[in-house]
């Protein structure tokens, strides 16, 4: 304990960064226990797609997304989410919805922001984009 004590009052920088990144790190945690949105694998996406029939959002930029995108995704931009702009998503409430970003660290608001709209079954994709097509699942170009 007095070598804490001493590292403590020689580094009081490094010490405050410590706990702050400690404080952090339990505050996402808990965070993420307590939300009703769920971070769900690659597998789990793919099973609620082919077995529960549900609709993946894309929140990418429209250049990104026509560059490669999972099949049948749905474009809109977090911008329209927070504006409750959803429009054709508007009728898929009741089925479960994936909302998918570019890696994974933005998509998380935009799901938050869906389940205040009213849908029911609000989901996340980890590692979004990248990580889909870094399991060599099927991208989709165009559109």
């Amino acid at each position: 304990m007095q070598e804490i004590m001493q590292f403590v009052s020689r580094h009081p920088i490094l010490s405050i960064a410590w706990v702050a990144l400690l404080g952090a790190v339990l505050f996402t945690t808990f965070k993420s226990l307590t939300s009703k949105v769920k971070v769900i694998s690659r597998g789990e996406a793919t099973r609620l797609i082919n077995k529960e029939d549900a609709v993946v959002v894309d929140i990418r930029q429209r250049d990104d997304f026509r560059k490669g995108h999972i099949a049948s995704a749905l474009n809109v931009l977090p911008n329209e989410i927070k504006a409750n702009n959803t429009g054709e998503l508007d009728k898929h409430k009741a089925q479960p919805i994936i909302v998918v970003d570019g890696n994974g660290m933005s998509a998380q608001e935009s799901a938050n922001a869906l389940l205040k709209a009213g849908f029911e079954r609000v989901f996340v994709l980890k590692d979004g984009v990248a990580g889909w097509s870094g399991e060599n699942l099927p991208l989709v170009r165009g559109k």
